[in-house]
């Protein structure tokens, strides 16, 4: 009998390619839950909604210069969900150090590439822990499938049997309008795809447009290509592949929609700031000179239609490269200076560069990858992901979630990924380290919170200024 497999696209192979033993390949998501779930109940759940996709269901077939998707004959539950527990009634620091062990633990090849964790004896509650290869999906695919596992209430009514199907939320539910929202990627995807597929195509001058559509992409490739190295920091080390995982309390959103608000740009521009200034902090509290040329991040910029269905699994994103101006020591005009950066960015083509680069170097010879990857690995600092999630508190299993946090991989010799994720009127903020990094993670996290406060405090005060100059 014949076995079915599918060709791996040349995108997700570029990044199961990147794996390595310094970075593996994985998103990692954490869910904190407000109290202690049943084990049945959640492979239940996972049965109806995460093996309807064919992907957490299937194993890597390494065939040289291709690769397959293949069902794996030997698949049981059992083999990628488990139950283990923190000592006693463990807290953050606890469970910090339980993900960031799991973290640096590579995917057994041999099966579907996934994990989960239950983990009782967290706080008052418990908690999930979701490992991913980047291969099976990007980031806002995986969000997507992780909400799709979720519900608004304690207590959906499952069906009796799994389907293969994916389960489609009805018209207008509220976790219909959730999964929309987390598609929509926090870099101005919409803005870019339409500049790349709309507007170029405009009659009457569409064979212009084109052609400076070509010369602008042209152009961004070169800029890639051309852009310096990063500076010599303690941010960049020889990697170790063991990680360090820390998160924050979350911010109010509200508070920071004012901050926006107030400064006249978005929430990306404000918490693109507040990253900045924490970095800016970083170096001064460790008595490192702060790079007078500023530090980049590449931040991964979604290209997939928000009205594609969740069917839709695979890597579908560019990256960007974004310069943060850590040597600007006002917050007010690193504020300013981020916001026309984001703003520079918004023309360019670069996300589309950077895919089509993924979708070359996936059908290439694994050497060019690598050094290619090398390159561009040289041009950031970190990896920055910033996903909207969903307006209203979520249950998993039962479980009302608390606090979700995820991290994506770090692709070449970066060692730092940074997260940022909305949820129910909070923004959620985590870093991941190599331990070879010259930074605390907690620190990290310190400084992102006083960042904010000093963003805040500053913006409030300009007001308050400049509603007493218009009064006198």
């Amino acid at each position: 009998m014949s076995i079915t497999r599918t060709p791996m696209t040349s995108v997700d192979r570029a990044w199961l390619r990147m794996d390595s033993p310094e970075n593996p390949m994985m998103i990692c998501g954490v869910l904190a839950l407000d109290r202690q779930i049943s084990i049945n109940r959640l492979k239940h759940t996972i049965e109806q909604r995460l093996l309807c996709f064919d992907r957490f269901r299937q194993r890597v077939i390494d065939k040289g210069e291709r690769a397959y998707w293949q069902e794996d004959p030997l698949f049981h539950i059992d083999n990628h969900l488990h139950q283990i527990a923190l000592p006693g009634h463990a807290g953050k620091t606890e469970l910090q150090t339980l993900v960031s062990d799991l973290n640096s633990s590579a995917l057994d090849f041999r099966r579907p590439l996934w994990q989960m964790h239950y983990i009782d004896n967290y706080e008052s509650g418990s908690a999930v822990l979701l490992r991913v290869h980047h291969c099976i999906a990007d980031g806002i695919s995986l969000v997507r499938v992780m909400l799709s596992l979720a519900d608004t209430t304690p207590e959906p009514r499952l069906r009796r049997s799994a389907s293969r199907k994916t389960p489609a939320p009805s018209a207008g539910s509220g976790l219909q309008k959730t999964l929309h929202r987390a598609v929509d990627s926090a870099l101005m995807a919409a803005e870019q795809t339409r500049l790349f597929l709309s507007e170029i195509r405009k009659e009457p001058n569409y064979p212009m447009k084109l052609a400076s559509a070509a010369g602008g992409i042209a152009t961004d490739l070169l800029k890639l290509g051309l852009a310096p190295f990063e500076p010599a920091t303690g941010l960049r080390q020889p990697l170790s592949g063991r990680k360090q995982v820390a998160w924050a309390e979350p911010l109010d959103l509200a508070e920071v929609k004012a901050c926006a608000k107030v400064l006249g740009g978005t929430i990306n521009d404000v918490l693109m700031s507040t990253v900045t200034c924490a970095l800016q902090r970083h170096f001064k509290a460790r008595k490192e000179p702060i790079p007078e040329c500023g530090l980049r991040v590449a931040v991964p910029f979604n290209l997939r239609p928000l009205d594609q269905p969740i069917q839709t699994l695979g890597n579908k994103f560019g990256l960007v490269i974004v310069p943060l101006p850590v040597e600007i020591q006002d917050p007010i005009m690193c504020f300013n200076q981020v916001r026309e950066n984001m703003n520079r960015l918004k023309h360019s083509y670069q996300a589309q560069v950077t895919y089509s680069l993924l979708d070359l170097f996936g059908r290439g010879p694994d050497i060019l990858e690598r050094r290619a990857l090398d390159l561009l690995s040289n041009k950031a600092s970190a990896v920055l992901t910033n996903v909207p999630g969903p307006k209203e508190p979520l249950y998993f299993a039962g479980g009302k979630i608390t606090q979700p946090m995820f991290w994506v991989p770090q692709s070449g010799t970066i060692g730092i990924g940074l997260s940022v994720f909305s949820y129910a009127g909070t923004v959620q903020f985590g870093v991941t380290l190599d331990k070879n990094i010259h930074a605390d993670p907690d620190e990290v996290i310190a400084h992102f919170q006083e960042s904010f406060k000093a963003l805040s405090h500053a913006a409030l005060a300009g007001r308050e200024g400049l509603i007493n100059r218009q009064a006198g």
